[in-house]
């Protein structure tokens, strides 16, 4: 684990901006500052996308623009959080050094002209990395003004597959220090099928184009593992520098992005995490299924990201419609929503925000991708709506400082089933479908949720605070995971599984033994038939005990039960495999696993629910529609707790609060039936 720089936090909430002086004329920069001041900003992020302003040339370094623009930021009380550029290697470096540029699968190589061009690997970049990165920590470590650093930006946005020549040299010496020898290597990845069987390292690479399009599946696993462990070895390499040149300064970078293991970068390499938070992007690829929760969807990532840090930084909190000149059509926020996601990534366990972006690019690929200001740079709705959140923040974000989201649903889920369900599609899409049935269920019955994920450091205490555990389809389950999930339950936890669970090792190969593995002995069953459903074939009926018949999604685990512990509670109700178990439920040791056949629909998650008695810890005090979200922050051994009331909806909304209620945001109190206008927040001390 890294060892930890200056704590992030401050006294107030930090509200601000990204910032790009580079971009603007210098006799604008005053009034900038002077603006956000007014707004109540005190924090700017720059220079992210600066190296050729720092090092036009190899070898010769320039600080006096930025040096003029940190100083008058803090003659403005403003803090300085300065990002590290090597997101976008200049023009004189990978002309110089083309080996730095990343690569396609089939060997096509990148080129200079957007960002994230390079690789992460070729010794060169590192090398050049690490001495603009020193440079610059030499240069601004006792700036009072800078507080922090962001690595990089978005390490693996854009692309996060890496095939340089240096990825596949650097790739076999990961494999050795893995594996250890040909044989080990060869095992794992079943490699006497279809005789893949290597003889020298030599003949050892990432995947590369077949016939099909469909590499082995075990050598696809581990190369997401390697683009992981490249990406974080990246950010070490600065993380280090920083740690050693600048020790009074704290240490993040803005993510989570695709093949990264965020959890493991957090503990090797930063001092807080920082998330993107975009929900518009919700608006053009909306979640699975019926009734799409939009924007509201987006407190699954926050969630995410408040699991690699519980308190965490928005680096990047939308502010406009977003759009690149070729991609990315986003309308725009509507008055208010602004608002409403800035307070729901806080109610997620944000303690520091910045908008992106100050103003609108006119130049470049982002011109569409609206900040704070328009062009025109004269006053708008955003920029009167950022003043109305400056001045709430102002007057009562210290209080939610420190505090953490309280949830006894978690949501769990583990990056080597996240990375093999990419290529195996006998199981990796049922997650997305299942846990959008699961966040939907539990938002709109006002339960709030974590996600958790499981990985080899989890423990049991880090299980047992939660009353239920959903993990849909964990396929790769290693033993000592179902170990751990064994401990959970016995403990008195309930665990929910659904189907397509327990079947393979950490390799990604098939357990000989009957589905669900590991899992078996723990769940009271064993999968004796299963079916994908196919494009033309209706899914089956699933009749619960109750009454209730709803029907099953995508695949079918048709079950028998093997314990007398195990009770049927829902069974097929349609096609060859009618009558046969559908879900069961396993008494074990003081709590409960519940094996369901099929993907989760809401349906099946809100009947789950009901048969578990979960409410909503808001029962007690209001009566919420269900287009309300509900999140509650709380000091951790302390009464206090602050609750969010977040109305997405584009209509006003009635709830009803059984007991007086006060709003922290506008100082009144809430008693009876209250309209809440579309997109307003409360925040309430219960």
């Amino acid at each position: 684990m890294a060892p930890k720089g200056r704590d992030w936090r401050t006294e107030q909430f930090r509200l601000g901006a990204c910032y790009y002086p580079e971009q603007w004329p210098d006799n604008l920069w005053e009034d900038d500052y002077r603006r956000m001041k007014e707004l109540g900003f005190s924090v700017v992020r720059v220079a992210e996308f600066a190296w050729s302003i720092f090092e036009p040339e190899e070898g010769r370094f320039e600080f006096a623009l930025f040096d003029r623009a940190i100083d008058l930021a803090h003659r403005y009380g403003m803090l300085v959080i300065l990002g590290t550029p090597t997101a976008t290697p200049p023009a004189w470096l990978t002309a110089k050094y083309p080996e730095v540029l990343n690569a396609k699968q089939d060997g096509t190589v990148y080129q200079h002209g957007q960002r994230r061009h390079f690789n992460y690997n070729a010794p060169i970049y590192r090398e050049l990395c690490a001495r603009i990165v020193t440079q610059m920590a030499e240069h601004y470590k006792d700036h009072p003004a800078v507080v922090g650093w962001q690595i990089d930006n978005e390490l693996n946005c854009e692309v996060n597959t890496f095939y340089s020549k240096a990825d596949h040299a650097v790739f076999r010496v990961w494999l050795q220090e893995k594996y250890g020898n040909l044989h080990a290597l060869n095992q794992a990845w079943g490699a006497v099928f279809w005789n893949q069987t290597y003889s020298d390292w030599s003949q050892v690479h990432l995947t590369r184009l077949t016939p099909s399009n469909s590499p082995n599946p075990h050598q696809a696993l581990d190369e997401k593992r390697f683009f992981s462990g490249s990406a974080i070895s990246f950010a070490k390499l600065q993380s280090d520098i920083l740690r050693e040149k600048a020790p009074n300064q704290w240490v993040t970078t803005n993510g989570m992005f695709g093949h990264l293991d965020s959890h493991r970068m957090m503990e090797d390499t930063l001092d807080v995490f920082a998330y993107d938070s975009y929900p518009n992007f919700s608006t053009i690829s909306p979640d699975q299924g019926e009734r799409p929760l939009l924007d509201r969807k987006w407190s699954l990532n926050l969630s995410a990201a408040r699991d690699v840090s519980p308190n965490f930084i928005v680096m990047e909190q939308q502010a406009g419609p977003g759009g690149w000149v070729n991609r990315i059509e986003m309308p725009s926020p509507k008055p208010g929503q602004m608002r409403l996601w800035t307070y729901q990534s806080i109610a997620h366990g944000a303690d520091m925000l910045l908008y992106f972006r100050w103003r609108t690019a006119t130049m470049g690929t982002e011109i569409y991708w609206h900040g704070l200001n328009d062009y025109h740079n004269r006053p708008n709705r955003r920029i009167e709506e950022a003043g109305r959140i400056g001045g709430e923040l102002k007057r009562m974000g210290g209080q939610l400082l420190g505090t953490m989201y309280q949830a006894e649903v978690a949501i769990l889920k583990d990056y080597d089933n996240e990375w093999d369900g990419e290529l195996d599609v006998w199981h990796g899409p049922l997650t997305g479908k299942s846990i959008s049935g699961w966040f939907k269920a539990l938002q709109r019955r006002h339960i709030p949720s974590d996600t958790k994920y499981i990985r080899s450091s989890t423990t049991l205490k880090d299980l047992i605070k939660y009353r239920v555990l959903i993990y849909p389809h964990p396929a790769i389950m290693p033993e000592s995971t179902a170990e751990l999930l064994q401990r959970y339950v016995e403990s008195g936890g309930t665990l929910i599984l659904g189907c397509r669970s327990g079947y393979k090792d950490a390799t990604g190969q098939c357990y000989m033994q009957p589905f669900p593995g590991p899992l078996a002995d723990l769940c009271g069953i064993e999968v004796e038939d299963f079916t994908l459903i196919g494009p033309l074939q209706q899914a089956p009926d699933i009749h619960w005990e109750g009454g209730n018949t709803l029907q099953g999604d995508a695949f079918v685990d048709i079950l028998r039960v093997t314990s007398n512990s195990a009770e049927v509670l829902a069974s097929y109700a349609s096609d060859y495999y009618a009558g046969k178990p559908a879900l069961v439920r396993n008494m074990r040791g003081k709590g409960t696993a519940y094996y369901y056949g099929s993907a989760f629909t809401e349906a099946a998650a809100c009947a789950l629910i009901a048969e578990m008695g979960l409410i909503s810890p808001a029962a007690k005090w209001a009566e919420l529609p269900e287009d309300v979200e509900l999140a509650i922050r709380a000091h951790e051994g302390s009464d206090k707790r602050y609750a969010f009331l977040l109305n997405y909806a584009h209509e006003e909304r009635s709830v009803t609060f059984l007991t007086p209620q006060r709003d922290l945001l506008t100082e009144t109190v809430l008693h009876g039936v209250c309209a809440i206008k579309p997109f307003e927040v409360c925040v309430i001390e219960i």
